[in-house]
């Protein structure tokens, strides 16, 4: 896919620091801060991947448990949404996991909206150039849910390179109950409505994420191994949106009826 390359940081650590703590103070104040790339116009995606894992060292070491990672902007249709035109990933910590049919404080997060995803759960580790295959055999399981995307920094203007910083606007994710094996069913076929209240909002196939979730699985654990880490066994990976962002409001009760892998829902209060 096309869009900035990797290449090499700008930003000294100084630098790196002053805006992993704009973007921690945003998420801990509910606010959101002007456009990074406005004010640092030489940043690369390097540099958002450094202030991403500032950001994630600090909530480590507050006491906030990694459990997997978001991969996203994998389709098409959340590439024309955002104007964005490669993908991106970003931490999960244990605090951001909901189970289906939670009533979730809307105003925790800032500019909200719901995706639809599968996740998987891996029971080994995926290395850098795994194919479809590898990830399948590396998966325990593949669970229905929904991403709650939060961004911290201003929509309007955003480049990859502020994406990135915002930790892949990720806010949190509504998991369900229905686990699949992934060699049991066809992935590249899941299909999902997305329902606020009785109205249909959005529909996807999952094949819309790069021809098939696992692929986004394994492009995530080359990016990562770029970075000197990699996707380990126990992992929970949200393998990226197939139907638009749907923005969401206090009171909306959101539900993806997936079929036969069950319904994820919650409502924001």
């Amino acid at each position: 896919m096309s869009g900035p390359a990797p290449g090499r940081g700008t930003l000294g650590a100084h630098a790196v620091a002053a805006i992993a703590d704009e973007l921690a103070a945003a998420e801990r104040d509910r606010t959101t801060v002007p456009l990074l790339t406005a004010r640092h116009p030489g940043m690369t995606v390097e540099d958002a991947y450094a202030v991403q894992a500032e950001w994630r060292r600090r909530g480590v070491a507050a006491g906030r448990r990694l459990v997997g990672h978001k991969i996203g902007l994998t389709s098409k249709v959340m590439q024309a949404a955002t104007g964005i035109d490669e993908p991106d990933y970003g931490a999960i910590f244990e605090d951001m996991v909901f189970a289906s049919g939670t009533e979730i404080e809307h105003a925790r997060y800032s500019n909200v909206r719901v995706e639809v995803e599968l996740a998987f759960r891996l029971a080994a580790p995926v290395e850098a150039g795994a194919t479809v295959d590898d990830v399948l055999r590396a998966t325990e399981y593949v669970v229905p849910a929904m991403e709650i995307l939060s961004s911290r920094i201003e929509l309007a203007g955003r480049t990859i390179v502020d994406t990135i910083s915002d930790n892949a606007a990720m806010g949190g994710m509504v998991v369900g109950d229905t686990w699949a094996d992934p060699h049991d069913v066809d992935l590249r076929w899941v299909a999902a409505l997305l329902h606020r209240g009785e109205d249909v909002e959005e529909s996807g196939v999952a094949a819309a994420v790069l021809g098939h979730p696992a692929l986004g699985v394994a492009w995530l654990a080359t990016k990562l191994a770029q970075h000197g880490e990699r996707l380990e066994a126990g992992e929970l990976v949200l393998a990226g949106s197939f139907t638009r962002p749907m923005w969401v409001h206090p009171g909306d009760l959101v539900c993806a009826d997936f079929r036969e892998l069950g319904t994820v829902s919650c409502r924001f209060i």
